[in-house]
């Protein structure tokens, strides 16, 4: 079976090894790096600093598909001389127009990092922990006009730990949707699969995140909402918090929740929600009191901007 996948980074290079493992024939990848980079500097950079999936590109002697958009003419032309059974995309930004989805022999699908319908949108890794799940998922499905809305071929769930960050929950789930390429493309390649419409009442869409989504608000969240605000934009956006002017860092893997009866020991006089109420220099941390009447200790804070000292 031809495969010819589309898609970016990490999820990308695990696909690639899926169908690999499958004995399906790549005949094409498409990296989005090409959709939004100009050929000279996306050269300049393979060359300079090979990423996992070029060097999987290399290592196998993959064709690579070299377009601006999935929806060009180009590409087009690329998959009917190709022949693909199936076009198989994880982690691309483009609204695939219909006559693409429909070029395939066999199907066009598509692989989204939650339990579909729940958490539609661009970034279900850092939406699931932010609203403190237990679980997420990976959901193979088949692709139409509108994001993450086509049949259902597969899902698995994927628990959350405590103390995952974004990147630690987005590892565990590349992998396991490396695990189920093999077995979905073998399941498509014998007929062997039944979609399943996804219901629609149950779906739940999560748009990007703003700037200000950023700033941590201690008046308006309790401790437990900072603890997973600031564990869920790991890797990608550091959160902030302001003491005397200055915007400090968190660390993802540096938090403490501390209940309210020992919250009571630290404070020294009369002090408000979204206060500072205690510092430590040795540890680099701040403690400040949440709406809930707990605190959040924050060790290993770093200073936004230059190399200044911990506080002045």
């Amino acid at each position: 079976m031809k495969v010819v996948i589309l898609g970016k980074g990490e999820m990308l290079s695990n696909l690639i090894e899926g169908a690999l493992a499958a004995n399906c024939q790549v005949a094409g990848v498409f990296r989005y790096e090409r959709t939004i980079t100009h050929p000279f500097l996306l050269g300049l950079k393979d060359f300079f600093k090979s990423s996992p999936e070029v060097t999987l590109i290399k290592k196998y002697k993959l064709n690579e598909i070299k377009c601006k958009s999935a929806n060009s003419k180009n590409f087009k032309q690329e998959i009917l001389k190709l022949n693909a059974d199936v076009i198989l995309v994880g982690t691309w930004h483009e609204k695939l127009k219909k006559e693409i989805i429909n070029l395939p022999v066999i199907a066009s699908v598509n692989v989204h990092p939650s339990l579909l319908p729940e958490y539609r949108g661009p970034n279900p890794y850092l939406q699931t922990i932010l609203h403190r799940e237990k679980f997420s998922g990976i959901t193979f499905h088949l692709m139409d006009e509108n994001f993450d809305t086509g049949a259902i071929l597969a899902q698995k769930r994927i628990d959350i730990l405590p103390n995952d960050t974004s990147k630690e929950l987005k590892e565990r789930t590349i992998f396991q949707a490396r695990l189920m390429c093999s077995d979905v493309l073998n399941k498509l390649q014998s007929g062997l699969i039944v979609p399943v419409n996804q219901n629609e009442k149950e779906a739940t869409y999560y748009k990007n995140i703003k700037p200000e989504d950023m700033m941590l608000d201690f008046n308006r969240e309790s401790a437990e909402q900072i603890h997973a605000r600031i564990r869920s934009f790991h890797p990608w956006l550091p959160c902030y918090v302001t003491y005397r002017n200055k915007f400090f860092i968190p660390n993802p893997y540096k938090l403490e929740i501390i209940d309210e009866t020992q919250t009571k020991k630290f404070i020294q006089k009369k002090q408000n929600i979204g206060e500072v109420i205690n510092i430590n220099y040795k540890s680099r941390s701040i403690t400040v009191l949440c709406k809930d009447g707990k605190s959040l200790k924050m060790s290993d804070v770093k200073l936004y901007g230059f190399l200044n000292k911990f506080f002045k």
